[in-house]
């Protein structure tokens, strides 16, 4: 499934004319509503707000990605939105937003629908990609754009697979382990792995990155690979399994950092700088486990960050 399967030129809005935040969202979602992928627009307007309460979806870079998983989806779509003067997001760099992506996913959105959406979110950490879509002037060039970039994204992705399952070259010695995850999967999730894998191979650092996304686990790392890891980088707003990294080198952050502190994440990794994790000894740690054990230190200390 294509990116442009979801996005169709009536959501499309080249022009938004909101100039704050609230109002963003209230086009966004009439613009659903108006092209019937909706079955509540009031009640997916709340879902919206409330991922926005747990962090914004302003991720910088002039983008922001309001998203909502739930029934109040009739169809899973995209809606796109621009703004050349730009909208304060209250986004991560605060700076304006200028380029928008709302995606709705309904409570039984299949496998394809949901990667689909969450590869938009990494085709957004091109530079090069979203100079175009602020440059385009129609909705047929915003879906011409999407639909070369998802091409040239497919051919990279053939090549990666030739590769050791993502893990970058070793210059620096060691293995840095990562794990991203955030409450809707869909977003951030796969954001913060790419900037993070991205930014690791211009490190010359060898690495691999588990996604917690709405999907489940992809990408899992291995007792083996656990075992062999000098630190890992978990970046999530919500709860992982911990205990497998018991003994090991743990930096844990919002899942917002993944995207954000790229070089400073994968610096401190490197240099081992974060505590040694203790588990409880009630998870698993074997490949494909998923323990429930372990989560509660990291549960209170996400709370806390929230809370933050």
């Amino acid at each position: 499934m294509k990116i442009t399967d979801l996005l169709k030129l009536d959501t499309i809005i080249i022009n938004l004319q909101s100039v704050t935040k609230q109002a963003v969202i209230d086009e966004l979602s009439g613009k659903l509503a108006e092209a019937d992928r909706l079955n509540d627009v009031d009640g997916f307007k709340a879902a919206i707000l409330k991922r926005e309460e747990q962090s914004t979806t302003g991720i910088g870079e002039g983008i922001a990605i309001p998203h909502a998983k739930t029934n109040a989806v009739k169809i899973p779509a995209i809606c796109f939105g621009k703004s050349v003067s730009g909208v304060d997001y209250e986004s991560l760099d605060g700076q304006p937003a200028h380029l928008f992506f709302m995606i709705a996913a309904s409570e039984g959105a299949n496998a394809d629908h949901l990667e689909t959406l969450s590869r938009l979110s990494s085709l957004l950490m091109d530079d090069k990609f979203r100079a175009r879509l602020i440059s385009a002037s129609s909705g047929e060039e915003v879906l011409e754009i999407i639909n070369q970039k998802e091409m040239e994204a497919y051919e990279e992705e053939s090549e990666e697979q030739q590769s050791s399952n993502g893990a970058s070259s070793n210059d620096k010695g060691g293995k840095i382990l990562a794990v991203t995850a955030c409450p809707t999967g869909i977003a951030h999730t796969y954001m913060a792995a790419d900037a993070l894998k991205a930014k690791a191979k211009e490190m010359g650092i060898d690495f691999k990155v588990e996604t917690n996304g709405s999907t489940g686990i992809k990408n899992g790392l291995t007792a083996a690979e656990i075992e062999e890891a000098d630190a890992i980088i978990v970046a999530a707003d919500k709860q992982v399994e911990m205990d497998r990294f018991n003994g090991k080198h743990v930096i844990i952050v919002p899942v917002a950092h993944g995207i954000r502190k790229t070089e400073e994440l994968l610096t401190r990794a490197v240099n081992q700088d974060a505590p040694v994790y203790k588990g409880t000894g009630n998870g698993k740690s074997d490949e494909g486990d998923s323990a429930k054990g372990g989560l509660g230190i990291y549960k209170h200390l996400m709370n806390g960050v929230s809370n933050m």
